[in-house]
């Protein structure tokens, strides 16, 4: 990890925090990336001096071509791009309108498409390079009818992931694209919800901030293409569609 650069969108509080400070310790030069100007001062006061400072919205294009524009004028490289930024909603999917799926589209989908096509110039000039964008199990399981659009746009983004792997796979072998799907996470998630919702930190099996963190520093690390980080996950997505495809005989 020692002497990378890596930049963390998302990076004011809860997953994209923990990580950059994780990375910060143990050798990486962190570039951090939302909104909260004030909350990433914050973060980076713990991150240590070789930090920067980014305030951007990722869901608009121009700020990420920006972010990779100032990253390169200060590292001069970057070797790591975390897509972490998103959103969930709290809205059955009967009444979701218009402005819900667009939203979560700009929010979920649109903000990983940015910063992958932002940052693959880059990539292929240097012939390496590795994505990791971060999911969601819903993005696999759509289990929480109440988080309806966001599965749909963590779905598509993990469509998008997967066909930027094989696009990229043979002509540029250097470049590394990964998918991080967690559960539930023990932060703001669901009362920062479009329209609200319930506190993630209020249900049962989750993980804290960290304990991601460290699966997604551990994933940079081994370049691993797919991802969960709750141990026996990949057994319950697999049950789910098995169980489907029983239903269908």
């Amino acid at each position: 990890m020692a002497g990378r650069v890596v930049v963390i969108t998302g990076a004011s509080s809860g997953i994209g925090a923990e990580l950059a400070q994780m990375l910060a310790e143990r050798g990486a030069s962190v570039v951090l990336v939302a909104r909260r100007e004030e909350k990433l001062e914050e973060v980076a006061g713990r991150c240590g001096d070789d930090t920067l400072v980014v305030p951007a919205s990722v869901t608009e294009r121009e700020e990420v071509r920006r972010v990779v524009r100032e990253t390169l004028e200060r590292f001069g490289r970057i070797d790591v791009w975390v897509n972490n930024a998103g959103q969930g909603i709290s809205r059955q999917p009967s009444a979701l309108t218009d402005e819900d799926i667009d939203e979560m589209m700009r929010i979920n989908v649109k903000s990983v498409l940015y910063g992958m096509q932002e940052v693959l110039p880059h990539f292929r000039e240097r012939g390496e390079g590795q994505i990791v964008n971060v999911s969601s199990l819903l993005g696999r399981i759509p289990f929480a009818t109440i988080r309806s659009a966001y599965c749909g746009a963590k779905h598509f983004m993990n469509a998008l992931t997967a066909c930027f792997r094989a696009e990229l796979g043979e002509a540029f072998p250097g470049i590394r694209i990964s998918l991080v799907s967690p559960g539930v996470v023990y932060t703001d998630f669901g009362l920062s919800a479009r329209h609200g919702g319930p506190d993630s930190r209020d249900f049962p099996g989750g993980q804290t901030p960290r304990e991601v963190a460290e699966v997604i520093a551990g994933v940079i690390e081994s370049g691993r293409p797919d991802v969960y980080t709750l141990p026996g996950a990949a057994k319950r997505v697999a049950g789910y569609y098995a169980s489907l495809g029983e239903d269908a005989r």
